[in-house]
């Protein structure tokens, strides 16, 4: 039994170690993934309260942010923040350095919805923009007329998507001019990254289209961009999701997809590549394991997220398949997440009503264990 104890202790230990790798260095190996919390104003301006909200939470080892589009043509969601402004780079300058302050790193999550949007909620004129003029399946929220179908989007041109690269690469230049430690491109969930890697949400026949190059191809020159921006990949991570059917996304090929995409990446020298799982057990939710699946043709650090709790993720640590974890729900009402792992205490939980409200209830308002 005391051996059976020691093995657990230092199976927790694992996940508050610090990690040093490449640009990555972290005082522990706790990720707050990133989420949608929709509390910015109506031209994507952080308000004070996530400056709040985010050192709140900088205990962890690394925070990604929410969804950002890299332009106004990249919103989909009401009230999402935006990197395109100069009043948006000074608002989320507040926010870099509330958790520097506190001794936390944080990079910016660039998210460009795509085909995921509905015209009330974004501020241009004209459909959304996607690899093809594919209609999403479902439905999203508008803070106008409530749940509506997804806008029918227009397809870009050949000739147009640079420029919609190149917004990524700027919006990578002014994350930078706000103070954050680097910038995430969010290639999964099924936004604009991922609807060119899919086969039913692209449907080209240029060089974007077809084949499983070339459906990478806007992924893998996005990122040049962002490192352009940068000065050095080291500050640019991905995210995928692979086999992930969120946002009416269908992958025809995924196990020879994501393989080719993380091969290619590679000589990049990336951060990190963060990949997101199904929050059920990958046996019970998906035909493969993508965390699995990318470690084995991705060098570069992973960060893993998906339905973890201390001891799966300590697991997961342990036999080397990750070598960061993310945890978003739990991080919603627990801002002091990591010191409630470290001592056992019981998590509080979330209220999912207040998830994407405007004002501080379910977002800033949830108490510290010492004051709970």
């Amino acid at each position: 039994m005391r051996g059976e104890k020691w093995e657990e202790s230092v199976m927790r230990e694992l996940l508050f170690e610090p990690i040093a790798r490449g640009s990555l260095e972290l005082k522990n190996r706790i990720v707050m993934a990133p989420m949608t919390r929709s509390r910015a104003s109506v031209t994507g301006v952080p308000s004070d309260l996530a400056v709040t909200y985010y050192a709140q939470r900088a205990d962890a080892g690394l925070i990604v942010t929410e969804g950002t589009q890299p332009s106004a043509n990249g919103q989909g969601y009401p009230r999402t923040p935006g990197m395109h402004s100069p009043e948006q780079i000074a608002a989320w300058r507040k926010v870099t350095e509330a958790v520097h302050a506190r001794g936390g790193r944080i990079v910016l999550q660039l998210m460009h919805t795509g085909r995921i949007a509905h015209r009330l909620n974004r501020t241009v004129e004209g459909p959304p923009v996607a690899p093809s003029a594919v209609r999403a399946a479902g439905q999203m929220y508008t803070d106008v007329l409530g749940l509506q179908d997804h806008s029918m989007p227009r397809a870009l041109a050949t000739e147009e998507i640079p420029s919609v690269i190149d917004e990524y690469r700027q919006a990578t230049i002014n994350a930078l001019l706000a103070g954050f430690d680097g910038v995430e491109l969010h290639g999964a969930n099924g936004y604009l990254p991922m609807q060119f890697l899919a086969s039913n949400s692209n449907r080209r026949t240029d060089r974007y289209g077809g084949t499983i190059q070339n459906r990478a191809r806007f992924v893998i020159e996005t990122l040049e961009a962002m490192a352009d921006g940068a000065g050095s990949a080291s500050r640019i991570g991905l995210r995928v999701s692979p086999g992930n059917t969120f946002n009416d996304i269908q992958e025809s090929d995924p196990l020879d997809l994501y393989p080719y995409l993380a091969k290619t990446i590679n000589p990049l020298g990336l951060a990190y590549l963060h990949v997101q799982r199904s929050g059920k057990l990958p046996q019970q939710a998906q035909t493969f394991d993508p965390v699995a699946l990318m470690r084995t043709h991705f060098t570069g650090p992973i960060i893993a997220t998906g339905g973890f709790d201390r001891d799966s993720a300590n697991e997961l640590l342990r036999r080397g398949e990750a070598d960061l974890i993310g945890f978003a729900r739990p991080f919603v009402a627990n801002p002091d997440l990591v010191r409630r792992f470290r001592s056992g205490a019981p998590l509080a939980q979330p209220d999912p009503a207040t998830f994407y409200t405007p004002g501080p209830k379910g977002y800033i308002d949830y108490p510290r264990l010492e004051a709970a």
